[in-house]
């Protein structure tokens, strides 16, 4: 048993560092975790990264096993999949996700894991909590058979979203992205693909993830009468300026935040945060998910990786953090 586990700190915003830190013995109710991989929610971790957390947001913004504070030092993450070394012997040798920081062991109460799938391989059960976000949206949304559905933003959760909404019988789904090689994605995720410009409106739907001006105006422009446009995307410490003159009033239209914080309503009375994140993983057993896996690293890299990704990802996807 190691009584050390190395982590990735956010020291200062723009510059990381991994740290040794002593663990806890586990109690008769804990579990040793040793990692296997890890996933960065490239998103949130860059403005985190960045220092871009609002401080009136420091306490809503903090992660279940964080340590440290906004904006720095910090130790921050949310997607560990590992195996149980020490614990309750019906989870000892198993598979597990935890919502924990980068780091490569680490001690946490038992019922703060969620077995994974056998048939959920490691690397894309780390994506559990992006497709925790993506079902939690779709439950704020509640699409019907024959939707028209629209997803402004091709991130991982966006591409979760389209695929589980291109699922429902009927649905004209459609992925929107400034960037054409997410065409093949949209395509094996079953779903059509467009530019902004050339997007199909009257939509029943419309899911925003871009984190940008321009996706949200995209997002309203293609919202039908009487629509939802949910939104996901989480600007930080961005100001947003959004075209709410021109046709939004006319339209009736509904803007709906959606975070992942809490229990979408249309559920919130009969799923608990567990069963939602083990519907979650067990959503992963589509091998296409694979698809959205575009880099790798080992903790070792983070710091260096982390800074290039939150300064110029050139259209990565999830980024996968190996740990042996």
């Amino acid at each position: 048993m190691s009584e050390r586990g190395r982590a990735f700190w956010l020291v200062a915003p723009g510059h990381g560092e991994i740290r040794n830190q002593p663990l806890p013995a586990p109690g008769a109710d804990d579990v040793l975790v040793r990692a296997g991989v890890s996933a960065i929610s490239r998103g949130t971790e860059s403005l985190v990264f960045q220092g871009r957390v609002p401080a009136s947001e420091y306490q809503t913004m903090r992660c279940p096993f964080q340590e440290g504070d906004f904006p720095a030092p910090v130790k921050y993450g949310y997607a560990s999949m590992g195996t149980v070394q020490v614990g309750p012997a019906t989870l000892r040798g198993q598979r597990v996700f935890c919502l924990y920081p980068h780091q490569d062991s680490y001690v946490v109460p038992a019922d703060a894991v969620v077995r994974v799938p056998e048939n959920v391989p490691d690397e894309r059960a780390a994506l559990a909590a992006n497709m925790e976000t993506a079902l939690n949206a779709m439950w704020d949304a509640g699409p019907r058979l024959g939707d028209r559905i629209a997803i402004v933003g091709s991130g991982v959760v966006g591409c979760f979203i389209a695929s589980l909404a291109s699922k429902i019988p009927g649905t004209r789904v459609e992925l929107i992205d400034i960037d054409p090689r997410r065409q093949r994605i949209a395509a094996a995720l079953g779903c059509g693909f467009a530019a902004p410009e050339a997007a199909l409106g009257d939509c029943d739907i419309v899911f925003h993830t871009s984190a940008s001006d321009a996706g949200l105006a995209t997002a309203l422009r293609l919202a039908g009468f009487e629509a939802k446009l949910i939104e996901l995307s989480w600007y930080g410490d961005k100001r947003v300026t959004a075209p709410l003159g021109e046709a939004f009033h006319q339209r009736r239209l509904q803007l709906i935040a959606s975070q992942v914080g809490a229990v979408a309503p249309a559920r919130r009375a009969r799923r608990s945060h567990r069963e939602r994140l083990a519907l979650a993983l067990s959503l992963l057993a589509d091998p296409v998910y694979d698809r959205l896996i575009t880099g790798h690293c080992t903790l070792d890299d983070l710091p260096q990786r982390m800074a290039q990704l939150a300064a110029a990802p050139d259209g990565a996807l999830a980024e996968i953090v190996r740990y042996r």
